[in-house]
């Protein structure tokens, strides 16, 4: 070939499931599927991006998928066929669609099966890993995504709220056990009525964070069982939208009754601190440095921060995580607002979700969700911060 493109890359995988090929092909199949983007080819500037996939997904790919040219494995039979495995049959066409082209070497990004790496290795090609292909890009979200994730984010504390209240209203038994409609309200209860809520709206949801008492002192703790009055309770709701693919993810923690002077404590140092890092994230500001502010608070108010070491006896309350993270197709998406967090980048979404957690007591964690805009951060969150839900007369 008298002019061999300068690059070629690859990003494959089941669009259903890799959302760094469905971010940039937006077209969801449940089979394997590969995006060949090829530069310089016959000495154009425009990049052409080839979509191979399975036939039966070919044409209703051109009315919808972001893409410039469509093919089935079988437009790109290796010497020795295709093999009757449609993810090796699809790493064997993208071989010979590199190989097509005149290139010697490509590039995979990070999500990419290891089996494309094997079959292009084998059929003769240099091959690269990119692990910032892609990236950047589904940070920087358009007007369409931001649009997507604040009205995930409305829904989703809709069902915080929800369920918040029925904790609250919830009559108790002479032990302190919540109870509604006769029967205790357990954590399993309360996830299932969050379930209905969300399926109704049209929202997946994966199994929320429900976790009572000396549970929630775990901070991924699921939760189980009964709940108790006087109890802290983590309500972590992170749902995905069946129609846009984009997640909500709000938190937080709900008491029944009275509220110890500890869990108070902790709250007023949680809410002081989500409120500082918020107040700093802006474009160019590091992840890191948005860590720092709240783990300032926290430290100030004298609490830890980071788990204990092997020698240490874990007594006073601590945040165990880092201050949030991304959030878009995948509810934990870069970057992280934690040591070594990167530079924001205006359309960045964020969580903000500091925390704190004392074995025996349990944890208290309030969580909104930001995007960073030119002047700054908007704030998506309008739900209230406090411990108590009851309903004001």
């Amino acid at each position: 070939m008298a002019n061999p493109p300068t690059r070629v890359t690859v990003c494959a995988g089941v669009p259903a499931l890799n959302m760094s090929l469905y971010h940039r092909v937006r077209f969801s199949v449940g089979d394997p599927a590969a995006l060949v983007t090829v530069e310089g080819l016959h000495g154009s500037t425009t990049p052409k991006r080839i979509l191979i996939l399975r036939d039966i997904e070919v044409d209703r790919a051109r009315q919808a998928a972001r893409a410039d040219h469509f093919f089935s494995p079988s437009d790109f039979p290796p010497a020795g066929g295709l093999s009757g495995d449609r993810e090796t049959a699809t790493a064997q066409a993208v071989a010979e669609c590199v190989k097509r082209s005149g290139a010697t070497s490509v590039e995979l990004d990070r999500s990419t099966p290891a089996i494309y790496w094997h079959v292009l290795a084998a059929a003769g090609l240099k091959v690269s890993c990119d692990l910032e292909a892609g990236v950047s890009d589904r940070r920087t979200k358009d007007p369409t995504e931001v649009a997507s994730l604040r009205q995930c984010q409305a829904d989703t504390e809709a069902v915080v709220r929800m369920a918040c209240e029925l904790v609250a209203s919830a009559s108790t038994t002479a032990e302190g056990v919540l109870v509604r409609d006769g029967k205790p309200l357990t954590s399993q209860r309360l996830r299932e009525a969050i379930d209905v809520f969300l399926l109704r709206r049209g929202y997946q949801n994966p199994e929320s964070i429900i976790a009572g008492g000396a549970q929630g002192s775990d901070c991924h703790h699921l939760g189980q069982g009964e709940l108790r009055t006087c109890e802290p309770i983590i309500i972590d709701i992170f749902p995905r939208s069946k129609r846009t693919l984009y997640h909500g993810d709000c938190t937080r923690t709900v008491v029944h009754g009275a509220i110890n002077s500890e869990l108070a404590r902790m709250h007023g140092a949680v809410v002081e601190a989500k409120r500082a890092a918020i107040a700093v994230i802006a474009p160019g500001v590091t992840g890191a440095a948005v860590h720092a502010e709240a783990v300032r608070v926290l430290r100030d108010a004298g609490f830890g921060v980071g788990m204990p070491r092997s020698d240490e006896t874990w007594v006073q309350a601590r945040m165990t995580h880092g201050t949030g993270h991304g959030v878009g197709l995948e509810v934990h998406e870069p970057p992280l607002l934690a040591e070594k967090g990167p530079q924001l980048v205006i359309g960045d979404i964020l969580t903000v979700e500091p925390g704190l957690y004392q074995p025996g007591l349990g944890g208290i964690r309030v969580e909104d969700m930001v995007v960073v805009t030119e002047a700054g951060c908007e704030n998506f969150s309008t739900l209230p911060e406090g411990l108590d839900w009851r309903a004001k007369d």
